[in-house]
């Protein structure tokens, strides 16, 4: 590449989200990674269609159960506006949690598990595994947890290293349901930096084992690269700072 052309900021190293860069959470890592050039031409991804509200049965299949009792089941998603939250800071992020949403179990390791089977549980669920990812302490038993079993999820366990945070920071700005069936999901976040910054960093999961589990490539990296944000226009505001 010669000087005069531009450089790819979610590609240049030395800007670490948190504590750590962790494989599939690598998308947190280089959330951070902008210059001027980054914030250039409108980000839109794709929303998924409106979907008729979703049924709900007196009876749930014991593989549509949340682990934990919590109660909600969705087939389409009915999350339009923002959920009402408690936030709490896990390593450097602000993590969501409520009652009906999870998480519903915060173990001895400090991982946050136990989501509820509703569009809005998996916000909650991709939202509290970026947060937990910022802490160097938690991150490699949240993968082993929380992670799609698979390919992915061993090449990340296998690349985990520790990296110092650079002074940069970002905060969940506001979230998008691009997809969700009630097996699959797939959440937009839009993350404001410390430098004000907006960024979109998508992330999929899918139901396993009564909760959401995060996916990632074969490669232990995430499907979905990040992309600079000109407004949050198309998100639902949500933050905790």
């Amino acid at each position: 590449m010669s000087d005069a052309e531009p450089r790819n900021p979610f590609t240049r190293k030395g800007f670490i989200f948190g504590a750590i860069t962790v494989g599939a959470l690598a998308g947190a890592a280089v959330l951070l990674a902008f210059t001027s050039q980054g914030g250039g031409g409108d980000q839109s991804n794709p929303v998924a269609a409106s979907t008729p509200v979703v049924t709900a049965t007196a009876t749930i299949d014991p593989a549509a159960a949340s682990v934990c009792g919590l109660a909600g089941y969705e087939t389409a998603p009915t999350l339009t506006s923002a959920p009402a939250t408690k936030w709490s800071i896990i390593g450097t992020v602000a993590a969501p949690d409520a009652p009906d949403a999870g998480p519903g179990v915060t173990g001895a390791d400090g991982v946050r598990s136990c989501y509820s089977h509703t569009s809005e549980g998996a916000l909650f669920a991709i939202a509290n595994w970026w947060a937990l990812g910022t802490d160097a302490r938690i991150a490699k038993a949240a993968i082993e947890q929380l992670a799609e079993p698979g390919p992915g999820r061993d090449a990340t366990l296998a690349k985990t290293s520790t990296s110092a945070n650079r002074g940069l920071s970002a905060q969940i700005a506001g979230f998008k349901i691009l997809s969700y069936d009630g097996s699959a999901v797939t959440v937009d976040l839009a993350w404001r930096t410390n430098t004000g910054q907006l960024v979109s960093v998508p992330a999929a999961a899918v139901w396993l084992d009564g909760d959401w589990k995060i996916s990632s490539a074969d490669d232990g990296t995430s499907p979905f690269p990040p992309s600079a944000l000109q407004s949050l226009g198309g998100y639902t505001p949500w933050a905790g700072i």
